[in-house]
């Protein structure tokens, strides 16, 4: 299992990728989806034992080619002890019919995956998370938005924009 973004900072689309066997799927996730999946990993992580080791950068890249199955609406972590695996799962974002974007929500009737990490695979995908994330636009000191050559900073109600 692998997260990752194609595209430049700015315009990326992030994907959570597994593979079984042959078979490779990708799922779409936001950004925010990634950075809450890195920390819910390292929070399941912080109660169990390190893991003896991590997979390097090269066998976290995303298999091309990237193309979604459907986009992730919510995912759910857990612990199974008796197979010493973090369960992750995740269930397509999904609008019913004549919902306004603004009131999606994730539908009953989407698809839904379910994957089983060891820790190995976990905390790489934690550590592969801080790196993707840290490569994006600077936050604004002020707001907290990614900085842009426009950026209008919110905190400053329409004057300068924040010196750096």
């Amino acid at each position: 299992m692998t997260i990752g973004a194609v595209g430049p900072p700015g315009q990326r689309v992030f994907y959570f990728q597994v593979r079984q066997g042959n078979q490779v799927v990708s799922l779409k996730l936001e950004k925010q989806q990634v950075l809450l999946l890195a920390g819910g990993l390292s929070e399941v992580l912080a109660d169990l034992a390190a893991p003896s080791r991590t997979p390097d950068e090269g066998e976290l890249r995303l298999e091309e080619p990237v193309e979604a199955e459907w986009s992730v609406g919510a995912m759910q972590l857990g612990y199974d002890s008796d197979a010493d695996r973090i369960v992750l799962v995740a269930r397509e974002f999904r609008r019913d019919a004549g919902e306004e974007d603004e009131e999606a929500v994730p539908g009953p009737d989407g698809g839904q995956m379910r994957v089983m990490l060891t820790r190995e695979q976990a905390a790489g995908v934690v550590e592969h998370g801080k790196r993707l994330l840290s490569r994006g636009r600077p936050p604004c000191p002020l707001c907290g938005y990614p900085l842009e050559e426009d950026h209008s900073c919110p905190k400053t109600n329409g004057h300068r924009a924040p010196a750096l």
